[in-house]
């Protein structure tokens, strides 16, 4: 049988052996889940509800149990794991109180009565990353239960001990079983056989463009369903009219959170010409208060790298011929640490245009409002970004022109569960979370019944 070593970033630690599902695996999941889903939506509404909320209450009952293991095994700060575990909770919740509310409509019509139905899809795999193990779990399973649907999680294969804890908790909350499955495993092998899988209905999927972009191919031979959350080169745009101090004071945050393993982070740092030396004067000193070292360590703003594979590609973007502007610290010894790297470039700079997918960012002046809008579009990536100016009118304008599904003004605030999140170009295809979460796991039927007309009776 072949076991996946779970490792702990921060210490190279062992800390678990999982065995990884196979495609024979995959098939008898997809057989219980069908199963279980047919009755799971044929409960009513509120029964619906009442489940989901118990699992929440299980969910909170075990916030710090689940954020030590994220700790553990994917090298978060305390105080982000404990976020992340809370997250799920809050998730369960909204979406419970969805399922009462996702409702059809009636059309006006000639001759009958024209109604329609939000059917669940049946049986929806959610293939989720290990940049944040849990919540972008929840961002798929939470709402795709609460819409009648049975859900099969694979979690990325260093970061599988928060999913298969959830299902346990989902068991002893009382949820059927069967409704909760998690199917730890390589993607090649289990993420595979679940994205053929002629039982499956919809791939949920966030990770990278180039499998995304697979994935999508793949579905095409069913036309399953697919909802895609991929890469991001979100820019930070700083204009001259900003507050300075703050945008140079929050900066370090929208690029170092989770060591800059996210695909919201602003790594491109565009700051205007005019306040371009006062802001890397206040940027450096910045950097340097954030705090690296033991993720268990609730002062700890930020830990390692998942890996040493990874740790070396996030060093590849990083020239040697060039030094960075400003370098952090990084502690010495065990682990996959890296340090926080700030460079000074151009739009065409690799660093500037790939993601990189660590605490690396890349600092590019411009010249007027159409120019950061030019630089903020040269990418292939549209997901994220945040604007920093005082004046309203230019925040709306470079809002609609820059391309991108989630903008923040004078803030870095990506996501919020109540409102959608998604990307544009290569960044992902549909939306997640907000007040149509369930609908997307949803089909929507049409039914038309003909009424006799008076003057017939």
């Amino acid at each position: 049988m072949h076991e996946h070593h779970i490792i702990n970033p921060a210490t190279e630690e062992l800390i678990a052996t999982v065995p990884a599902a196979t495609a024979r695996d995959v098939d008898a999941a997809v057989r219980r889940a069908t199963a279980a889903q047919r009755g799971w939506a044929a409960l009513a509404p509120g029964d619906r509800a009442r489940h989901l909320r118990r699992f929440a209450a299980a969910v909170d009952a075990h916030l710090e149990e689940l954020a030590q293991l994220e700790v553990r095994e994917a090298g978060h700060p305390i105080a982000g794991a404990r976020w992340e575990a809370g997250n799920v909770r809050d998730l369960l919740d909204y979406a419970a109180g969805g399922v009462e509310r996702l409702t059809g409509s009636q059309i006006p019509v000639g001759g009958g009565l024209d109604v329609t139905f939000h059917e669940p899809l049946g049986v929806v795999a959610v293939i989720a990353p290990w940049n944040f193990p849990m919540p972008i779990a929840a961002w798929g399973f939470a709402p795709a239960l609460a819409a009648g649907n049975a859900v099969l999680l694979k979690p990325a294969e260093t970061t599988p001990l928060t999913a298969l804890r959830l299902a346990e908790l989902a068991l002893e909350s009382g949820l059927p079983e069967g409704l909760l499955q998690t199917l730890p495993g390589a993607g090649p092998v289990a993420g595979a056989a679940l994205v053929e899988h002629p039982g499956v209905a919809k791939i949920v999927f966030t990770g990278s463009t180039a499998v995304g972009r697979q994935i999508m191919a793949k579905c095409a031979g069913d036309v399953k369903r697919v909802t895609l959350e991929l890469g991001g080169k979100s820019p930070n745009i700083v204009f001259a009219d900003a507050d300075i101090e703050q945008a140079a004071a929050a900066a370090p945050g929208s690029f170092l959170d989770n060591t800059g393993q996210d695909c919201c982070a602003r790594s491109r740092i565009l700051v205007q010409r005019g306040v371009y030396d006062r802001f890397m004067e206040l940027l450096e000193p910045a950097v340097a208060a954030f705090t690296v070292g033991d993720p268990a360590d609730p002062a700890t703003q930020m830990g390692p790298l998942i890996s040493a594979a990874h740790r070396e590609r996030v060093r590849s973007y990083v020239p040697e011929s060039a030094p960075a502007a400003i370098r952090g610290e990084a502690p010495a010894g065990k682990g996959f640490w890296y340090p926080a790297t700030v460079l000074e470039g151009s739009p065409g700079d690799r660093a500037a245009t790939e993601e990189v997918f660590g605490p690396v960012a890349v600092v590019i002046p411009f010249e007027d409002e159409a120019d950061a809008v030019r630089i903020a579009n040269a990418t292939e990536y549209g997901l994220s970004g945040s604007l920093w100016t005082r004046d309203v009118s230019r925040a709306l304008r470079v809002s609609r022109a820059v391309a991108a599904g989630n903008l923040s003004v004078n803030s870095h605030s990506s996501v919020r569960y109540w409102t959608p999140f998604g990307g544009f170009r290569r960044s992902g295809l549909g939306r997640e979370l907000g007040p149509d979460a369930l609908a997307a796991f949803t089909e929507t039927k049409n039914v038309f019944i003909a009424v006799e007309p008076l003057e017939a009776r």
